[in-house]
């Protein structure tokens, strides 16, 4: 096992892990979504005035369409199949008249899937500068800053960095880059809250761009990969992701909470 995934487990598995954790992902489950009131409003008339089309379109440009449809999706992606689908629309409209405003509202302002909150988090905990460098959010500051310094950027701008700059070569994005003691750091961030399914498909993307084969950089530097990954891939056990980490010491999958120290390192 990695050095820094050995210290993640120790750490995961002796002290106050998920306590510490919540400081970087503050997972709310209560907070319900917010509505735009010119969105409901605009939405409100259509449903008073029974304007099936109006209803439904107004409804798409929610963030949550009320009812679990599978052509609710098609409708969304092209809305000119609103008006050549007469008899789809009505009878979305018709389930929406069923239900009424009060559960319209209650269906439209859901919280948020825990899963679904997690990505920005790692970021806005990185912006406030907790790994002890200063964090920018343009590529040319980045790269002007003498000394340690973060790249908090888009995931778009990070990737396209890694690949103009520092021969990265893969398909996925990038939740961060860094530079510490003239070396590149880039890397995933994952929050894994449980095994198989889609949190194994997040795991295997980070690995992925940890074995992904780097480029000569124009800038001549030495680029470090790694994952930060938290969650239960700490916990000891049978599990596959486990058993990933016992079994690969070439790759430094870290926790979130020893990066700051791990940068230092270097």
């Amino acid at each position: 096992m990695n050095y820094w995934t050995q210290l993640s487990v120790e750490f995961a598995n002796q002290k106050n892990y998920l306590d510490s954790l919540f400081k970087v992902y503050p997972l709310s489950p209560n907070v319900k979504r917010e509505i735009d009131p010119a969105k409901w409003n605009e939405m409100e008339k259509a449903f008073v005035g029974r304007d099936d089309e109006k209803l439904v379109r107004s409804l798409l440009k929610f963030d949550l369409f009320p009812i679990k449809d599978s052509y609710v999706a098609y409708l969304k992606k092209d809305p000119s199949s609103i008006g050549r689908n007469h008899d789809t629309v009505a009878r979305l409209a018709g389930n929406l008249y069923e239900m009424g405003l009060a559960e319209i509202y209650d269906k439209c302002t859901r919280p948020k899937e825990t899963n679904r909150q997690i990505g920005p988090l790692f970021k806005r905990w990185i912006a406030k500068g907790t790994l002890g460098a200063p964090v920018f959010n343009k590529a040319e500051d980045f790269l002007a800053h003498q000394g340690n310094a973060v790249f908090n950027g888009s995931d778009a701008a990070t990737e396209k960095f890694a690949r103009e700059n520092l021969g990265y070569n893969h398909d996925k994005g990038l939740d961060f880059l860094a530079r510490f003691n003239g070396k590149y750091v880039i890397g995933e961030a994952k929050f894994l809250t449980d095994y198989g399914g889609h949190n194994s498909a997040q795991f295997a993307d980070a690995v992925s761009t940890i074995n992904s084969v780097l480029l000569p950089n124009k800038l001549g530097v030495e680029v470090v990969k790694i994952a930060v990954c938290d969650g239960v891939l700490y916990i000891k056990g049978n599990n596959k992701m486990y058993k990933h980490l016992k079994d690969n010491d070439g790759q430094t999958i870290i926790s979130c909470l020893l990066l700051r120290e791990f940068l230092f390192s270097l």
